[in-house]
């Protein structure tokens, strides 16, 4: 295949109970991922990916390395399904870029050779740890703001944080770095936009953007404001991991949640990570970067169909591959 092809990882929120219990069945290499991951942290997060229970699943310390995971597996099979004499694709297949959305960012530095399988796991989980404790301390959350441009959702989040701070008294007010506040997150796709805040903040701006002509206002099922200055202890937290981490130089590009370019020198991939937690995600400029660089094939890797119904968003007449089951592989690399 001669097209510049990007692999994309989807982000929290993507995880469903049965994620990757099709590919371990059924292929060698997603069941050592699988084991490996199981090993490295000590519990069966591949039993939680399988059976959940949901509520389990949903946990942040559970939710983002079982996506992480299950998203490794099924590229696994997949890569492991590809023919060497397929007219289609190379095999291995070699992508030109990786990006992951949030927590999706760690399988693309896997797949980059930046970081390995189980130093993965033991740093999301640290990083799903750290930022729920956040949520605890400073609690908050996230909601989707639909059909209403970015300048007007930055308007609304303003307002909100001067209305919260004019009715915080001065002893509150410095208790924590996101008290009182409220951003945009996620810069999603045109029109798909993700605000994060405390949770005083928060409402007020959710109201204010339905006042504002917004179509509809989704609160998520999070357990924090992450994405915010809700999250800036929890980043210090992570660098403070990240320092002890073992991180390679990517051997190929990933594409920067923060600033939407690529990036493959291992101390900058320590700091994305660290400083992650609390920046907005660029996902609107990552993919017109990718876009601009030659990408014509995206695909998504990993449960759920998010990143793929963004993508076609963003960018027109690119084409869009979603491999979330045994069947998407089977379907993907003939």
């Amino acid at each position: 295949m001669t097209a510049q092809v990007a692999f994309l990882f989807p982000g929290q929120g993507s995880q469903a109970v049965g994620m990757g219990a099709d590919v371990y069945q059924t292929s060698t290499a997603a069941r050592q991922v699988f084991e490996t991951v199981d090993e490295a942290l000590g519990i069966s997060l591949s039993k939680i990916c399988f059976e959940g229970p949901e509520d389990t699943l949903r946990e942040t310390i559970n939710a983002q390395p079982a996506i992480v995971t299950a998203s490794l597996a099924l590229l696994a099979a997949f890569q492991e399904a590809l023919s060497p004499h397929s007219s289609t694709w190379s095999s291995p297949l070699v992508p030109s870029y990786t990006a992951g959305h949030s927590v999706g960012e760690y399988a693309a530095l896997v797949v980059s050779g930046a970081l390995d399988l189980m130093n993965m796991a033991l740093l999301v989980r640290e990083r799903g740890r750290l930022m729920h404790h956040e949520g605890t301390v400073c609690p908050g959350g996230m909601a989707a703001i639909i059909a209403m441009d970015v300048e007007p959702v930055q308007e609304v989040c303003l307002e909100a944080e001067n209305l919260a701070s004019q009715s915080t008294d001065d002893t509150n007010r410095t208790a924590h770095p996101g008290q009182g506040r409220v951003m945009v997150a996620n810069f999603n796709a045109p029109g798909q936009i993700v605000i994060s805040g405390e949770q005083k903040a928060l409402n007020l701006a959710m109201g204010l953007a339905k006042e504002r002509g917004a179509k509809r206002v989704i609160p998520l099922p999070v357990s924090g404001a992450f994405h915010s200055p809700v999250m800036q202890p929890a980043a210090s937290g992570l660098a403070q991991v990240m320092a002890t981490t073992p991180v390679q130089d990517a051997r190929i590009p990933v594409i920067s949640n923060i600033h939407a370019t690529s990036l493959s020198d291992a101390q900058m991939i320590r700091e994305e990570l660290a400083q992650q937690i609390a920046s907005p995600v660029q996902w609107t400029r990552s993919i017109e970067y990718l876009a601009s660089a030659g990408v014509t094939v995206f695909i998504e890797i990993g449960p759920g169909q998010a990143l793929t119904g963004m993508v076609k968003r963003i960018i027109k007449g690119v084409t869009t591959i979603n491999i979330s089951s045994a069947a998407d592989i089977k379907k993907a690399a003939s």
